[in-house]
């Protein structure tokens, strides 16, 4: 299915639209919920890496290809957020 986050030359669906809004609302959902257990502190270094990790790989499952848009909107908040709990600067 194409989408959005693939150009295609042709103007997307309602469908397409609606299935790709769905996409964003739940990564940011995930996303939100990762930084809260994460900023909790509860969890081992490795364990918020993982977390982070996986919130990575669900975000490219729903938009592959689109390593640097997660890294600029996502990344970075994930890096400050586990520097800063488990003090790595």
């Amino acid at each position: 299915m194409d989408s959005l986050s693939e150009p295609s030359g042709a103007s997307p669906t309602r469908e397409q639209i609606d299935e790709e809004s769905r996409r964003i609302r739940r990564l940011r959902i995930a996303v939100n919920l990762t930084l809260q257990v994460i900023a909790q502190g509860g969890a081992t270094l490795a364990e918020a890496l993982e977390m982070a990790e996986a919130t990575r790989r669900l975000a490219l499952s729903y938009f592959p290809g689109k390593e640097e848009v997660y890294e600029i909107l996502y990344g970075s908040k994930f890096r400050r957020l586990i520097a800063s709990i488990y003090r790595l600067n």
